[in-house]
């Protein structure tokens, strides 16, 4: 049976021992990441078939999830005759879907770096991604069949409206352009299609950020990654995806 003993230790060397134990200020609020200005976001769903005889074409899969539209619940809008299809959002419901309930969280993003299928992606995503050699990224960094970039949090904004969304897919367009996804000088995105788009977000986003088109080209935004910590109460933390 083990004893305790009492052990006295100098006051000074006391508050050193509890200020190296305590977070930091700057680890209690997060990571101050990059900022991304004027970027162009197009919509996208899951469940979406916008080119069938693309490769890229299709949101039944994701770039992380050979499944997501099973594991999202199905289609995050509406069937109609000619498929799925999108559908306005409103806060009146959180802006979530109104025909069907997502097991996973509806307000989702894509970014155009795929840290996991790409070779390039895969091979720089330890030297580039930010939080990479932070826990609990650094213990899969290594793991090629893990991805360190799905389900992290992004702040968006557009003309004084703020959302938060979480990560599922890799896009438009491109797959590792890191100068823009992680650069520090707000580089324009590498991707020539769909208006030179830097990002797709889902219609809760859509929706949340009062977007002037349903389903566009032309809506712009502002957005950086942001720690968990950092992600306000709203209807984004209703069902948040860790899978």
């Amino acid at each position: 049976m083990r004893t305790l003993r009492t052990i006295l230790l100098p006051l000074g060397l006391v508050a050193m021992l509890v200020a190296t134990a305590l977070p930091s200020h700057a680890e209690q609020r997060g990571t101050r990441y990059p900022g991304h200005t004027d970027i162009v976001a197009t919509t996208f769903w899951v469940g979406e078939i916008f080119d069938p005889s693309a490769e890229d074409g299709s949101q039944m899969i994701s770039t992380y999830d050979d499944h997501w539209f099973e594991s999202y619940g199905g289609c995050d809008g509406v069937v109609t005759a000619r498929g799925c299809e999108t559908e306005r959002r409103t806060a009146r419901n959180g802006y979530f879907p109104t025909k069907m309930k997502p097991r996973e969280n509806p307000f989702y993003l894509d970014l155009p770096y795929d840290d996991l299928n790409d070779r390039a992606g895969f091979a720089q995503r330890r030297k580039v991604v930010p939080w990479a050699d932070k826990s609990p990224w650094r213990r899969i960094v290594r793991d090629p069949d893990r991805s360190i970039m799905k389900n992290r949090w992004v702040k968006i904004s557009r003309r004084g409206h703020h959302c938060y969304g979480q990560i599922q897919d890799a896009g438009p367009g491109k797959y590792h352009d890191k100068k823009y996804v992680f650069g520090t000088k707000d580089a324009r995105p590498a991707n020539k299609r769909y208006n030179r788009a830097g990002m797709d977000v889902s219609p809760a986003l859509n929706g949340c950020l009062h977007f002037s088109e349903l389903n566009g080209e032309s809506d712009r935004v502002n957005w950086r990654f942001v720690d968990y910590a950092q992600v306000p109460p709203g209807p984004w933390k209703r069902i948040i995806t860790r899978s």
